[in-house]
């Protein structure tokens, strides 16, 4: 049955751009990292364009790995705290979505529910939480832990940890604030309500000290294609942020996740699966092709080196550029994507150089989507919308705002043209935008009927 919505769009947000050689693009600001006006600048053009959000992705922690290469990557080494930067943006922008990614592994839920509660009154209602567990070990080494904890208690820790933040968000119920001078009565204390919650991580009284948000609680985003990820992204994602390397495995993963919904008294409708995919647009398919070739060019291969290492989990800064792969260090299994892993397992069996092999894995990983003309990007974003294996799309920009800008000016027209997008915004709220429900006040009683 043919869609009767429009695609969601939301912008990738790393400070120069995807890709690891971004800052070095002559139309980059390289002092940007620190520069709250490239990001505004970066907002404004989204919401320019009607986009439904700017997506913040954050790790609490500095990379590891080649001293060398990590001296060429801006991006993970240089940023602002996502919350800090929301906040900022908060009161410079009038319509786009702000997501900030904030980890449940080294948060406690009541800083957490104070934070983006009072983001989202700032915003007027523009605010969301991108909720992950992190995956990464150098992360606990900044918060009292010898690594990263094992994935089973992540989760486990993560689902209680959005329940009491939930909660939490509920503790005023709509209408609370009677604001009554005359009786002197500032709330109606029948409506304010205290967590008590004592579970196996965390013991929060509550209740939290800011009044219910204009979207009732933020919108809630994840990503996570594990069993546990589908599960908890099913029972209280409103966003979920995937990997588009396959149409047919993201329409498998799309049924999967809206399936288990109903079981946790949800609306399929109610979430929204945005793949996160690579655009490179160009006039002309050799003009898109130059911009990939453009930014490979000037990567170092150092940088190259470090992503291929992080990928396949072996140290590689010993092996000679020249020389074949040493088979012996490829793992039994990947860490990411198993396709890719494959693909490059075939590349390196037939004698290609641990160099080669770098430059293909930079087209494959900087390129995860769609290279091309508008009509063929526009085609490709139709098939995946209309066939179901995406609501839309989180972009990831090679550069910032370069790329941006090529979208906007060859592809959004098309989309428009073909009535996928919207010409105007819906509502004044994130969650009005994406077509989310409200979500209902757990202390809120029903009337009874009239009798």
């Amino acid at each position: 049955m043919a869609r009767t919505d429009k695609m969601k769009l939301g912008t990738f947000v790393y400070t120069f751009g995807f890709h690891p050689a971004s800052w070095l693009h002559p139309a980059s600001d390289v002092n940007g990292a620190n520069d709250f006006a490239h990001l505004l600048d970066v907002a404004k053009r989204s919401e320019a364009a009607k986009f439904d959000f700017m997506f913040m992705a954050d790790s609490p922690a500095a990379a590891v790995g080649d001293p060398n290469a990590l001296a060429r990557i801006p991006t993970k080494m240089n940023r602002f705290e996502p919350l800090s930067l929301l906040s900022a943006l908060a009161v410079t922008t009038n319509d786009l979505g702000l997501v900030a990614t904030v980890s449940t592994s080294y948060y406690e839920p009541y800083n957490v529910a104070r934070l983006f509660a009072s983001i989202d009154h700032l915003s007027k209602g523009r605010v969301c939480w991108n909720v992950v567990t992190s995956d990464h070990d150098e992360t606990g080494y900044n918060f009292n832990r010898e690594g990263l904890d094992p994935h089973t208690l992540r989760y486990e820790r993560g689902n209680e940890f959005v329940d009491v933040v939930f909660g939490l968000w509920d503790s005023f119920e709509e209408g609370a604030l009677l604001l009554d001078r005359e009786n002197g009565v500032y709330y109606d204390k029948d409506k304010h309500h205290t967590l008590n919650h004592k579970g196996k991580h965390f013991q929060v009284r509550g209740p939290l000290n800011i009044a219910r948000t204009p979207q009732g609680r933020p919108v809630i985003a994840q990503a996570g294609g594990s069993e546990p990820g589908m599960d908890m992204a099913a029972r209280t994602a409103e966003i979920v942020f995937s990997l588009a390397s396959n149409i047919d495995r993201n329409r498998t993963f799309y049924e999967n996740v809206k399936s288990r919904m109903p079981a946790h008294g949800r609306d399929p409708d109610d979430l929204k699966i945005m793949p996160g995919i690579v655009i490179n647009v160009g006039e002309t398919e050799a003009e898109a092709k130059a911009k990939v070739d453009y930014l490979i060019d000037k990567m170092h291969p150092d940088v190259g080196r470090l992503m291929l290492s992080e990928f396949l989990e072996a140290d590689l800064r010993d092996v000679a550029l020249d020389k074949p792969f040493p088979m012996d260090r490829l793992p039994a299994a990947p860490k990411g994507s198993r396709a890719l892993f494959d693909e490059l397992v075939d590349f390196v069996r037939s004698g290609h150089t641990v160099g080669e092999l770098i430059r293909h894995y930079a087209e494959k990983h900087t390129g995860n989507g769609i290279t091309g003309t508008p009509s063929q990007i526009a085609d490709f974003m139709e098939e995946w919308f209309e066939t179901r294996a995406a609501d839309g799309f989180i972009l990831m920009f090679p550069t910032l705002p370069s790329s941006l800008d090529d979208f906007v000016r060859l592809v959004l027209p098309e989309l428009r043209r073909r009535g996928l997008f919207r010409e105007e915004y819906e509502g004044k709220t994130l969650r009005e935008n994406l077509g989310l429900s409200m979500p209902v006040n757990r202390f809120a009683k029903t009337k009874e009927p009239a009798r």
